[in-house]
């Protein structure tokens, strides 16, 4: 088994992110987050990376915070805590920033710090055995990183604030009831089922699939005038790459193979 605490693999346009802490559950820890800051960077500069999937190593995508980071000179030192949570929200807003779209694969425990990097990806597919939570308030305090923010514009308010006041987990189903994930498959069919996704997202135009990524995203923050303006200068730059060209030439030469298709007889 490797030493590293996150792995990272390039094949076929996929940046593939491994939390790689089975052992801890994939705790996450300062290391594991300087780690994810250099391989977000690294997919944000590599042209050969269509899409990013995170994903955990063993029985867990990751149990949340690695709680030894709360004790000594951080509790001590109000300065240094606030330094220290800014740096790790910026790095679970990294995703975010890249024009390239991420995918989380949800593999049992996503809680606390888990849920929230589950949260910080546009997709989320999650195993039947995923169990998502916000438990922060359970040990006096709140969600940090960016849950307490993304949770309510993914669920909706009250689904979110149930969730972050009360701190109980919910399983797989609940969380595809609710919003909170795009697809609950089983256990031996994650890999498959994320990689049918990334096909089908890797398919499309990557211009237009980055900017369309940003538009949605910058829905929650500007207003609908602003916005609209936002997307026509999106669609101009769509508009002038080859893409549309030769993505129209493919849809419709693969309509006409479905329609001049031989019939079965009868």
């Amino acid at each position: 088994m490797s030493s590293e605490v996150v792995l990272f693999e390039k094949r076929d346009g996929i940046g593939k992110i491994t939390l790689n802490r089975p052992d801890a559950l994939n705790a996450l820890t300062i290391e594991v987050f300087e780690k994810l800051r250099e391989y977000f960077a690294m997919i944000r500069e590599d042209d050969d990376v269509k899409l990013m999937v995170i994903t955990g190593a063993g029985r867990a995508f990751s149990a949340g915070l690695d709680l030894s980071l709360l004790g000594g000179s951080l509790l001590q030192n109000v300065s240094k805590l606030r330094i220290f949570l800014r740096r790790l929200q910026d790095t679970l807003s990294m995703p975010e920033s890249i024009e390239k779209p991420s995918i989380a694969a949800v593999n049992g425990l996503a809680l606390g710090g888990g849920t929230e990097l589950a949260l910080a990806c546009d997709i989320r597919i999650a195993s039947e055995n995923a169990i998502f939570g916000l438990p922060e308030v359970c040990y006096g305090i709140i969600p940090d990183i960016g849950g307490a923010q993304r949770l309510p514009r993914i669920v909706g308010l009250g689904r979110a604030k149930e969730l972050i006041l009360t701190g109980e987990p919910i399983d797989a189903q609940e969380a595809w009831r609710i919003g909170l994930v795009n697809k609950v498959v089983p256990q031996n069919q994650l890999e498959v089922a994320v990689k049918t996704m990334a096909s089908k997202i890797m398919d499309n135009g990557p211009i237009a699939v980055g900017l369309g990524k940003m538009v949605a995203d910058k829905s929650f923050d500007i207003d609908l005038k602003t916005l609209m303006e936002y997307t026509v200068l999106a669609q101009d730059t769509c508009i002038r790459t080859q893409d549309l060209v030769s993505l129209y030439k493919k849809k419709m030469e693969k309509i006409k193979s479905k329609t001049t298709k031989p019939q079965p007889e009868k």
